[in-house]
């Protein structure tokens, strides 16, 4: 395998050096392939990576920033265009870029009106070109001078109402005398103006009412601006007169709206209506959403100063509604005696209730592939309230190699349901309707049960869940647990998986694991991304960052009453409740992911995260499903999954074995769009997981910080993803760098000495690794 591997690496060198040997295959006489395009600059507060996106025409593009492949895969087209071979060819690679004098010219001009806009209004930008045969590589050398200084700032505002607005607001205000004469700036603080004022009722006012006078004085590089406020006129011919400020006078609700139809208010269709408490609300035959859901989701009410804001936080309430499709509020002026106002219709799409869904899928739970299927049923109106529930069945077989004699059946057989109600307020007694609206959380029932019959046991486990979600500025997601109790329970188990596995050397982790067990805990967990919503798919796109917390912890209520009571302890040492001993411990985890956009094809990604558990009072060890693991496609992917560690422990083939209760991770990932819907990774990964206590059966395991540096285990490789826009396929193929299961220098450092059969590790999965 490994001379299969090395053979096909060699020959795709060998290719691509003879396609790059005659990258000018295609080139017409007479012209040039564009082969470099860069920028310099003078200044280091002007960076060329600013200015690239003014350069109308790039050299081909380059894999990882390296290696103009698809330019190559395109020459290694025939002449002949017809044939379909060099068809396919020419269709993933890329033509080659011929130099225009047009577009280089107008990326002169573009790249010295952005510097000018910057301040800098005496720039200068040369192009030169150095031509080595058919290629031809562009230079713009950007000479900045001295930039413009704001030396005074006047307001020219003659509203009173507006003029106080801003002073009041002065703070916050972009410009400020002293600065460089940015067109950047000044047109940023134009929109910060316009959004403040459509907070304040100015319904029709934007950013085109705000302009600038600027004057230079002779000779120097300072200038004197002020900040002028146009008045209003409807049409350009128009008398000037003053801005409005806008109250919203009647709301109304029109609850089947057809977004397919005119938007016409007339001939929306619609055959019955009632008031709630002054709302009048119009549907068609009949309400299927109760009036008070409808108006506890209105975050402004009549009387109110127009504020976009609030528009936009009613647009997110209703969005947050499931038996909802889409959301539309218009607003039409009116006068009533002298004041201005705004009638408003909030007309809403309902979605389709009630769905069922079937899924086919494969599993690997019990270390061999096996098939699983499901069926669920959800309804998003349960009570008229845009309740959401669901109930879903599920089935999985998998028939089990390589166990030892002694089993009865080698066939893993798993049946589960669960259920779930989500209510789209928060719910909690005593608590004020003002409080629920202000929090805009959903709260979420849930109940599971899950049956497992393997050749070594029979486990059952059942729990139930009451929690709380809500978003704040988008970007911020919180989640609460406020109670979770599951419980497991073991009514039979082997006598030769007792003997081999449980009472062989006393192992505490697998003891623990094999008993019934309750597990009562809550937590606390954090989401911040930076880019607002969910993290995309293309991470190429843009810089953004998130952050991760969560914690959880378990048994200690329990425990205090147990300790208040004085309930007597079972031989183990625990205390039980209805003879179940219950786990107790803490838990925390932290997790940071950076992406930096290098260009529209780069970006280079990376990951940090730290989780801890903490056993105590009434347990001895981690429950497994509690556990930290590491290997595997979202962690060291040198290792399959859950094949690394703890520490320098080797592992013996158990995933019991091969648990821990602490855990680091840490990833760089260079990421390059390749063609149609490809990208390639090059990552480093490094990490492990180490126990908080010594167990005989994982020496090397715990963690001790003299040492556990030495034991972060290392691995690199190549990635393969398809960008299916709704989600992303992905190949990883990892190699081990660091082992540290193992001594001996050409062992521990399998990047020196590396071994295919032995240190590499395939993984599939669905989506980025972080």
């Amino acid at each position: 395998m490994r001379k299969g591997f090395h053979g096909l690496f060699t020959c795709a060198i060998i290719i691509l050096l003879l396609a790059s040997c005659t990258a000018t295959k295609f080139v017409p006489d007479g012209s040039y392939l564009l082969d470099e395009v860069k920028i310099h600059t003078d200044n280091k507060n002007v960076r060329p990576s600013s200015l690239k996106m003014y350069v109308r025409q790039n050299s081909n593009a380059k894999w990882f920033s390296l290696i103009k492949t698809q330019l190559y895969v395109y020459n290694l087209s025939g002449r002949d265009s017809t044939k379909w071979g060099n068809k396919f060819l020419r269709r993933i690679g890329d033509a080659p870029v011929i130099y225009n004098e047009g577009e280089a010219l107008r990326s002169q001009e573009e790249i010295m009106k952005a510097v000018r806009n910057m301040g800098y209004m005496a720039a200068t930008v040369k192009r030169s070109t150095k031509i080595k045969k058919k290629k031809i590589k562009l230079l713009y050398d950007v000479t900045v001078g001295e930039p413009y200084i704001i030396k005074s700032l006047k307001l020219d505002i003659h509203d009173t109402k507006i003029d106080s607005l801003l002073r009041q607001d002065s703070v916050k205000s972009l410009l400020r005398e002293g600065m460089i004469f940015d067109v950047n700036v000044l047109d940023a603080e134009r929109q910060r103006i316009t959004n403040k004022l459509l907070q304040n009722g100015y319904y029709k006012f934007n950013k085109d009412y705000i302009g600038y006078t600027a004057d230079t004085v002779r000779n120097t590089y300072d200038v004197d601006l002020t900040l002028h406020l146009r008045a209003y006129r409807a049409h350009e011919n128009d008398s000037a007169e003053a801005h409005k400020q806008y109250q919203i006078n009647k709301i109304n609700f029109i609850t089947d709206y057809d977004v397919l139809q005119s938007s016409a208010l007339s001939s929306i269709n619609i055959n019955d209506s009632i008031h709630y408490k002054g709302f009048p609300i119009y549907y068609k035959d009949k309400l299927y959403l109760r009036p008070k859901v409808l108006t506890d989701n209105l975050r402004f009410a009549s009387g109110d100063l127009y504020k976009e804001q609030d528009v936009q936080q009613t647009y997110s309430s209703f969005g947050r509604l499931s038996a909802l499709k889409y959301t539309n509020i218009r607003f039409i002026e009116t006068q009533v005696g002298d004041t201005a106002k705004l009638n408003c219709y909030v007309m809403l799409t309902k979605s389709k209730h009630k769905s069922i869904a079937f899924e086919v899928e494969g599993t690997n739970s019990a270390g061999d592939l096996g098939a699983a299927a499901s069926v669920s049923f959800q309804n998003r109106n349960l009570f008229h309230g845009s309740e959401t529930f669901m109930v879903k069945f599920r089935g999985a077989y998998e028939v089990i190699s390589g166990l030892q004699a002694g089993y009865s059946n080698n066939n893993y057989t798993e049946f589960g349901v669960e259920t779930s109600i989500n209510f789209p307020n928060f719910l909690f007694p005593f608590v004020s309707s003002d409080f629920k609206r202000r929090i805009r959380a959903t709260t979420e029932f849930g109940l599971q049960y899950n049956y497992q019959l393997r050749p070594e046991f029979l486990r059952t486990m059942a729990s139930a869940s009451w929690s709380y979600k809500w978003s704040q500025r988008l970007k911020i997601q919180h989640k609460i647990d406020l109670i979770n109790i599951g419980f497991l329970y073991l009514p039979r188990i082997s006598p030769k998986f007792r003997e081999d596995y449980i009472n062989k050397g006393q192992n505490d982790i697998f003891q623990y694991n094999y008993q019934d067990r309750l597990i009562i805990n809550m937590g606390y967990s954090y989401h911040y991304n930076s880019t607002g919503g969910s993290i995309v798919n293309n991470t190429i796109s843009s810089d953004s960052y998130s952050v991760r917390f969560n914690f959880e912890s378990a048994g200690n209520i329990m425990y205090a009453l147990s300790k208040a009571t004085n309930i007597r302890k079972n031989d183990n040492g625990e205390y039980a409740i209805l003879g179940i001993p219950y786990a107790q411990y803490v838990k925390g985890e932290f997790d940071f992911a950076k992406n930096i956009r290098i260009d529209h094809r780069n970006s280079l990604a990376f990951h940090a995260g730290i989780g801890v558990a903490v056993p105590y009072g009434n347990a001895k060890t981690i429950p497994f499903e509690k556990q930290y693991f590491s290997g595997g496609a979202n962690s060291v992917r040198g290792w399959s999954v859950r094949d690394l560690g703890p520490g320098s422990f080797a592992g013996k083939g158990s995933l019991m074995d091969q648990s821990g209760d602490i855990k680091l991770d840490a990833s760089i990932e260079y990421r390059s769009k390749l063609f149609w819907k490809f990208q390639g990774a090059l990552f480093i990964d490094a990490g492990n997981i180490w126990t908080i206590r010594d167990y005989a059966n994982q020496p090397g395991g715990v963690f001790k910080f003299n040492r556990f540096y030495k034991q972060i285990a290392m691995a690199y490789g190549l990635g393969l993803r398809l960008d299916l826009d709704f989600f992303i396929l992905r190949f990883d193929g990892g190699m081990k760098a660091i082992n540290p299961a193992y001594e001996t220098k050409k062992e521990h450092y399998p990047i020196i000495h590396p071994k295919f059969s032995r240190d590499f590790a395939f993984h599939f999965a669905v989506g980025y690794p972080f």
